[in-house]
């Protein structure tokens, strides 16, 4: 290893992505499950060629779709080997809540150094299990309610007040794919954001002043 990539290394501190994804049974009409494999590969390939001494994007995958899993363990962005995910189930958002409450409060996973994280929820269905208090354990979390939140509803069965509840912003938005290709624009959005983080002066600071998303837009 080379005495600047050593020191970069080194020198960079975390800056976690979690994306929650809807791998429901519905997710697999349309395109839609396509669409969300090839939207996340790019993200992730994207984040790979990042090189900032100041943060390190870590990513992880947690999937809902008949059980809620973590498909991608969270680490570095660099090391992470993708595969495609299949659709199937119902939409069991609650646990996925759960899963992501815990792996941002794991301090091995998520250590103290890290920077805020950001975590994406996709979703194209209404939740099949108890979400509401899961949901209010993941954002009365330090981290977890600390967390830049982005939010993507796919269709028009999407629903959207679970998706504004886990903003917790009025004012914030839940993006709308209401074709498969839009579903790669918005996480061409996630990465964009996350990127403009990692490459500024203070990457716990959102990219544009009380706009998390930087004024991006679909």
């Amino acid at each position: 290893m080379s005495k600047l990539k050593e020191f970069t290394t080194q020198a960079a501190r975390p800056l976690p992505v979690v994306v929650l994804a809807d791998v429901s049974g519905s997710m697999g009409v349309d395109g839609k499950i396509q669409a969300l494999n090839l939207a996340v590969r790019e993200m992730i390939e994207a984040f790979q060629d990042e090189s900032d001494l100041r943060a390190e994007v870590h990513v992880s995958v947690i999937t809902f779709g008949g059980q809620s899993r973590v498909h991608l363990p969270l680490g570095r962005a660099r090391d992470a080997a993708w595969t495609d995910l299949g659709a199937n189930g119902g939409t069991p958002m609650g646990a996925a809540f759960d899963l992501a409450r815990t792996m941002v409060e794991d301090r091995n996973a998520v250590p103290s150094r890290a920077y805020r994280p950001t975590i994406v929820l996709v979703s194209d269905g209404q939740p099949t299990d108890e979400w509401k208090q899961p949901l209010e354990s993941l954002l009365k979390n330090e981290r977890g309610g600390k967390a830049f939140r982005m939010a993507l509803a796919i269709g028009a069965d999407a629903d959207h007040a679970v998706l504004q509840a886990f903003l917790a912003d009025p004012e914030a938005r839940v993006y709308r794919a209401d074709e498969a290709r839009q579903i790669r624009k918005f996480f061409q959005l996630v990465t964009m954001s996350v990127s403009a983080r990692s490459r500024s002066a203070n990457p716990n600071v959102a990219p544009s002043a009380g706009d998390p998303n930087g004024g991006w837009d679909l």
